[in-house]
């Protein structure tokens, strides 16, 4: 049977870049592409960012079945199709989901052994200027005051959620984040095959256990702190 691992993380976190990297440095790690309804940006293809479809078609996707999560975010639809994870198990891989806060509490209901993953920003400054530096060609204009201040709010509401979850990152290096989030994946594999550990895998299992939740919720309260935590419109940021 396929593993799952979930990774959420507010917006301008740096998690799909993360996860990119994580797919193509981890081997037999299939990556979830989830299907919306929003519009698609000028930068991005059908089938590499998202499955861009029509709210018709996402409805009866619903009414089939045919998702393992999905959310109404700000008036679009987003979701997990399920055939990634029959896919998944038909290839002996291990499945990687994208995916926030929403789809995670679903997907923990339905596959309570997914490990999930949160991915935090150093502080509620880093992430804010990380989200006005952003220059691409968004659906939205994100250098916009109120779209900042929107993300900033969602942000602030999925951050009050990172204790659900199994193991916390702080992104304040990338490199170091990505060897982080590599060495979780590959030790929780490694307790599942209950092969004794070499030299080189206790290691890694040592770097994996300094993130998990229990473990490191001194050392991110300062960074929860810094967000408000005020009340966020309803939906998170995909």
């Amino acid at each position: 049977m396929s593993m799952v691992f979930i990774i959420s993380a507010p917006s301008g976190s740096g998690k799909t870049t993360l996860a990119t990297r994580l797919k193509d440095g981890v081997p037999k790690l299939l990556f979830s592409i989830s299907y919306t309804t929003r519009l698609r940006r000028t930068s991005e293809q059908n089938g590499r960012e998202y499955y861009f479809v029509t709210a018709p078609q996402f409805e009866e996707m619903v009414k089939g079945d045919e998702f393992l999560e999905h959310a109404n975010v700000y008036g679009n639809y987003y979701g997990t199709a399920r055939r990634f994870l029959r896919e998944a198990e038909s290839t002996d891989q291990d499945l990687l989901l994208d995916i926030d806060v929403q789809g995670a509490e679903q997907i923990k209901r339905s596959i309570p052994q997914a490990v999930s993953i949160f991915i935090l920003p150093p502080s509620k400054k880093v992430l804010e200027d990380r989200l006005r530096n952003r220059r691409d060609s968004y659906a939205e204009k994100i250098d916009s005051e109120e779209t900042i201040q929107r993300r900033l709010r969602a942000a602030a509401k999925e951050v009050e959620n990172y204790s659900k979850y199994d193991y916390i990152l702080v992104n304040q290096d990338l490199e170091q984040t990505l060897q982080q989030l590599k060495a979780i994946v590959l030790s929780e594999r490694m307790q599942r095959s209950n092969n004794q550990l070499s030299s080189e895998e206790r290691k890694l299992k040592e770097v994996a256990e300094k993130r998990r939740l229990a473990n490191v919720r001194g050392e991110v309260q300062h960074i929860v702190d810094s967000f408000s935590l005020t009340a966020a419109p309803s939906g998170t940021t995909r």
